[in-house]
């Protein structure tokens, strides 16, 4: 009974320094911990069919961040959207959790908000899982090349309006469907919630204001480089090799510096627990908590 209880996905609201963060938790609270950390547009809302897959051998904390689904989303003018600031959020809610050593999972934005949480305490990093979640420019396909680089070079009107253009609707429902190999087993749940959120008013700003600040993150790659060697912690790369925006390249080019890490393909493109929510979890639960959390 206390295991099925586990299961169970509850859901909190903490005040991070005046604003609400929302954050989904299962799981007992002295298994390992494992943070999910979601990407753009979702939120951890992507993460609903993972989570019970999780939470009979970890404690599963996910995160909105400020700006993205259930938690606050102040105005550009009183709220600096960029990632160190998300992560800096992000950080101040593991801390009042009371989290002390934990898995990092990433995927997209997940990668920089992660990697800024281990920069501040490695240690506490047991292990790392990425899903197209890129740390390298090998990584960077066509397609957010063509994005991002006019919009870091030149920040216009017409940089503005091709990136809204990322905003919209059909890319959202893109993102999800490109590269699926069965696009029947992806849930429309999945953009209409994204978009619904995207659509506020207001919300266009602090995204174009991410879009821009992720040039930072380029700046920060080698220091992450750096950091992975150092400290090498045990690595699941679980990589959608249909991603047009974060290619195969980029899930290759982890093993120059996590040389140990398992790779695995999975058949799908930037999101790919749709279809493979049970094999990711598999194995995570492998590699990182092989026995169950005894009752």
């Amino acid at each position: 009974m206390s295991m099925m209880k586990d299961k169970i996905t509850r859901h909190h609201f903490a005040e991070i320094d005046g604003r609400r963060m929302f954050y989904r938790e299962a799981g007992d609270p002295a298994a390992p911990a494992i943070i999910l950390l979601h990407g753009f547009p979702t939120s951890s809302f992507m993460f609903r069919n993972l989570i019970p897959l999780l939470a009979d051998r970890f404690h599963v904390i996910a995160p909105d961040y400020i700006g993205f689904g259930q938690s606050d989303a102040p105005a550009t003018d009183a709220f600096d959207y960029t990632f160190d600031n998300l992560a800096d959020h992000v950080a101040k809610l593991v801390e009042q959790i009371g989290l002390t050593s934990y898995v990092l999972y990433m995927q997209d934005y997940g990668g920089p908000i992660g990697f800024r949480l281990m920069a501040r305490n490695p240690a506490a990093v047991t292990g790392l899982v990425i899903q197209n979640a890129n740390a390298y420019l090998d990584g960077i396909g066509e397609a957010a090349k063509q994005l991002f680089v006019p919009l870091w070079e030149d920040r216009n009107a017409e940089t503005e309006a091709a990136a809204r253009g990322f905003l919209t609707a059909d890319t959202t429902r893109f993102q999800y469907e490109v590269g699926a190999s069965d696009v029947t087993a992806i849930s429309p749940d999945n953009w209409l919630h994204d978009q619904a959120l995207l659509d506020r008013p207001g919300t266009d700003e602090y995204q174009l204001n991410l879009l821009v600040d992720y040039q930072h993150n380029v700046g920060l790659y080698d220091g992450w480089h750096e950091m992975m060697r150092s400290y090498a912690p045990p690595t699941l790369l679980a990589w959608g090799r249909h991603d047009p925006f974060f290619i195969p390249a980029g899930a290759e080019a982890y093993l120059r510096d996590l040389p140990n890490a398992r790779l695995v393909w999975l058949e799908g493109g930037h999101f790919v627990l749709d279809e493979h929510a049970y094999r990711v979890a598999d194995e995570i639960t492998q590699l990182f908590a092989p026995s169950p959390v005894a009752a």
